[in-house]
């Protein structure tokens, strides 16, 4: 797998021609900039940004950005900045216009057939599909008590996909004599090379028990089996040493640049 060449093609198809990632949401140009747009629940945001943003084009973009948060009145809106992204202190410009980054995280890639190993579970643990609202709850809990964050946003984008586009979305939730103690989700996305990996978290006491790389492995293998080529994971400090022991490859960093707005 050619580093520059997978991570040229991500950019092309996953970031300047987005896909909306779920149902009621859209994707807008605008100008030098390419984002995601829909409720106050769904994630809105830049997820593009043209190589030939230069400083002063980069802050009228960022204004205009603002206005646009304002005037939908969107609680928060993020601009997804990538290390290669320009111009180079396009971060710094962000901060001073009030932006906020969150801790950055790795872009991970890996071809989808390398992951599709066996689903090995230990002992008392048994993974369900998620295809309802029930199955979401539980699913939802399970990311509550792994990240220690509220999973209502979480709920949400789940019961959307599950009720409009489930032939989109594959949800898991992974249980221990009945209570959730891991999930996870990919985001297939029709007529491009990538599914994402998305929001895989255990909770602490079953950690080092290898449900993380089963999670992995039965999600590959529904990618595999449905056409995409390379799996994609915007990873956290805590998995990208996993998943590159996987065999993931590092394409660069990417950090959450987060605007709130006053209340």
């Amino acid at each position: 797998m050619r580093t520059d060449d997978v991570r040229a093609l991500y950019d092309r198809t996953m970031r300047e021609h987005a896909r909306p990632d779920g149902p009621g949401v859209r994707v807008e140009r605008d100008g030098p900039l390419v984002r995601q747009v829909g409720g106050p629940d769904d994630w809105n945001g830049v997820v593009w940004s043209s190589p030939d943003l230069d400083a002063e084009g980069a802050d009228a973009a960022i204004a205009a950005q603002i206005g646009h948060c304002a005037a939908l009145g969107l609680p928060e809106f993020e601009w997804k900045l990538y290390a290669h992204d320009r111009p180079t202190d396009l971060g710094d410009r962000l901060r001073a216009a009030g932006f906020v980054p969150e801790p950055p995280e790795t872009l991970l890639v890996a071809p989808a057939e390398l992951l599709t190993g066996p689903v090995a579970l230990p002992d008392g643990v048994t993974l369900r599909p998620v295809t309802d609202a029930a199955g979401a709850e539980l699913m939802a809990l399970a990311h509550e008590r792994a990240f220690g964050t509220d999973g209502t946003r979480l709920l949400h984008q789940v019961v959307k996909r599950l009720a409009e586009a489930p032939e989109d979305v594959v949800a898991l939730v992974a249980l221990a004599d009945g209570e959730p103690v891991s999930s996870a989700r990919t985001e297939l996305y029709p007529g491009t090379d990538f599914a994402g990996l998305w929001g895989g978290g255990t909770v602490a006491e079953w950690r080092g028990k290898g449900i993380y790389q089963a999670l992995v492995a039965y999600r590959a293998r529904i990618a595999a089996e449905r056409g995409h080529r390379y799996l994609q994971v915007d990873a956290s400090d805590m998995s990208a040493p996993i998943l590159a022991r996987l065999g993931f490859t590092a394409l660069g960093t990417t950090t959450p640049y987060v605007y709130r707005r006053a209340r």
